[in-house]
């Protein structure tokens, strides 16, 4: 099947994001089925990087798994903002679940606040609020923000990777009421992250869903259409989806690798499952590619250890 892989004219692209620090980078891999896309970040290893390149060539050479739905609840991404910022993401999202992002710095617990706080004025209170530290506290940092953002918000559906460790997840879990979610390692949490890229496309996190015999919620690595389409069709195949899924993060991005039309920006809440994946944009693929001799032989040097590791 990797012979019928078209790794050797992988387009290379970089797309900015929209805080305007960060660039989101990877490469397009198209099979005899369609595309996908290979975007680990930078600190994965050779067999984090496998994982990814599995999970991108699947859609476009095997398919995925039947929906059990076609569409799918999406909460809307609030990253780091003011207050004013966060109202206006969410109010124009038509979503009724916002993921916040929290703890991105050791002082900016009163900011997260605010940012919280702004969130449930526009939801009201019969919207949901989740927050994502991406391990951005210690235990007890952990702890003591957690109980304020709950009296924020009023009531959280959960708490995302409070913490970098399993253990320092686990005595978090033990200390607040709050359920808490991680993917570093579901043994410690209440509610399981699945993202495709880090463990290897739609079918292994679908195994892992079983395995670990927690509710699930699906999220996203910031990835373009052509890699969130495995997302949702790893959301439409679960055979329970409780939570709206972190998949809305095309608003972090400046632009995108498919034509405008079929970029994958929420509904009224919602995004549609796709039966393959997107196919990018000829003209997209040119305004957002990589223009750096070195840094393109980085991505190929990359995809061919990917390769040799898988």
């Amino acid at each position: 099947m990797k012979a019928l892989v078209d790794f050797e004219h992988a387009p290379v692209f970089g797309i900015p994001m929209v805080d305007g620090v960060g660039v989101r980078e990877g490469m397009l891999i198209e099979g005899p089925q369609g595309w996908g896309e290979f975007s680990p970040p930078a600190d994965a290893d050779r067999f984090g990087d496998a994982r990814w390149l599995t999970a991108a060539i699947e859609g476009g050479t095997v398919g995925w798994p039947d929906p059990v739905r076609g569409r799918i609840p999406i909460a809307v991404t609030v990253p780091a903002v003011g207050d004013g910022a966060a109202r206006d993401i969410v109010a124009g999202s038509g979503c009724r679940t916002a993921d916040v992002t929290v703890a991105t710095a050791h002082d900016s617990l009163s900011d997260d606040i605010a940012r919280v706080e702004a969130v449930r004025d526009v939801l009201g209170q019969d919207g949901r609020i989740r927050l994502d530290a991406n391990g951005g506290w210690g235990v007890d940092t952990a702890v003591s923000a957690i109980a304020e953002l709950t009296r924020a918000a009023g009531v959280l559906e959960y708490v995302g990777n409070p913490c970098r460790s399993a253990d320092d997840v686990a005595a978090v879990r033990r200390r607040v009421d709050v359920r808490i979610a991680a993917d570093v390692s579901v043994a410690v949490a209440d509610i399981a992250i699945l993202r495709c890229g880090p463990v290897g496309g739609v079918r292994r996190a679908l195994r892992l869903a079983e395995a670990c015999g927690l509710p699930c919620v699906v999220s996203s690595n910031v990835e373009t259409s052509i890699g969130l389409t495995s997302g949702l069709a790893l959301a439409g195949a679960l055979p329970e989806l409780p939570f709206a899924c972190a998949l809305g993060t095309m608003s972090l991005l400046t632009g995108d690798l498919v034509a405008t039309r079929r970029s994958l920006i929420p509904v009224d809440g919602h995004l549609p499952v796709a039966p393959m994946p997107a196919s990018p944009d000829p003209g997209q693929i040119e305004r957002y590619a990589l223009a750096d001799v070195d840094r393109i032989a980085w991505w190929r040097h990359r995809l061919g250890s990917a390769q040799r590791a898988a």
